[in-house]
């Protein structure tokens, strides 16, 4: 006999599909208050002439127009734009390396230590290191200038010289996040058969061949995910830069998230803060669309 109710009663699979949905409702909720909602009204204010304690004004696209002749912002761009650069090429090339000298036939404890000294910067947060750093940069009694000065080279202004802080900063950052890429690489490595290269090495093929012929391709979904994930974190650095150089000297250092936030919190210029913000999220946006785009032509899928 059918059970009476309001509602019918559910079949074993819309049970189950109910059952997940349920499940990831919290990362959509997440994702509407955290993320979505964020971004509309970053997009609003970008309208106005927003103030906090006073009567926000519409104003249409002036923010946009103030962007076009913002020489510092284009400043800041090119700043942003040279860090990651080089920031992810340096990542990216010298965790892959790192990862195929780890790949090769290692005692047990040695293999597990050296990937623990690589990775081990990963888990400290980006402003504690940014602070020890900053100790290591100083001109008279930092220990890189002091070890340089061993080797009978004279001290380097790092973070005072608008030619040295840059690469401070870069070589930080590749000192912080190169132990990530790294570990990515080598899961990518390993997940590699060991038949394709029995059947290389049965072929003639030497290790250079094998190595571009076999290991790039197969690791090209590993390398693309790399190159995404550590782009959009190089396009938005921040704290790194404000520990350090806080944007100097001069503007030689200030990215466009330490400038975005100058004007929004030192400024207090929230709808020119918020528009500049929209232009670095639709920059990302674009970015990230056309590696995807350009993915299909040199990532290899195993199908």
């Amino acid at each position: 006999m059918p059970k009476s109710g309001l509602l019918p009663e559910l079949t074993p699979k819309r049970r189950e599909a109910m059952i997940g949905y349920l499940f990831i409702l919290p990362t959509y909720i997440g994702f509407a208050v955290f993320i979505l909602w964020p971004i509309i009204e970053a997009t609003r204010i970008s309208f106005m002439e927003f103030s906090i304690i006073g009567k926000s004004e519409y104003i249409g696209l002036e923010n946009y127009a103030k962007i076009l002749t913002d020489m510092r912002l284009r400043t800041s761009y090119l700043n942003t734009i040279v860090f990651t650069v080089f920031a992810v090429s340096f990542n990216a090339g010298i965790g892959l390396i790192l990862a195929v000298l780890l790949n090769r036939r290692l005692p047990f404890l040695i293999r597990n230590l050296y990937r623990s000294i690589f990775f081990f910067p990963v888990l400290i947060a980006h402003t504690y290191i940014a602070v020890i750093w900053r100790f290591l940069y100083q001109q008279d009694t930092g220990v890189i200038n002091y070890y340089l000065g061993l080797l009978g080279i004279d001290a380097i202004p790092w973070l005072s010289s608008a030619a040295w802080a840059m690469p401070a900063i870069i070589i930080m950052d590749v000192w912080k996040n190169t132990g990530f890429a790294m570990l990515v690489f080598l899961a990518g490595l390993q997940s590699i058969p060991a038949t394709y290269y029995e059947a290389a090495q049965l072929d003639g093929a030497n290790e250079r061949q094998i190595f571009f012929k076999i290991t790039i391709p197969m690791l090209s979904p590993t390398i693309f995910f790399i190159l995404v994930i550590f782009m959009i974190g190089a396009l938005q650095v921040f704290d790194s830069i404000i520990v350090l150089t806080a944007g100097g000297p001069g503007d030689a250092t200030r990215s466009v998230v330490l400038y975005i936030y100058e004007q929004a919190f030192q400024k207090f210029d929230m709808g020119y803060a918020s528009a500049v913000s929209m232009t670095l999220f639709a920059i990302i946006l674009i970015l990230t669309s056309l590696q995807f785009y350009i993915s299909q032509r040199w990532v290899y899928y195993d199908e």
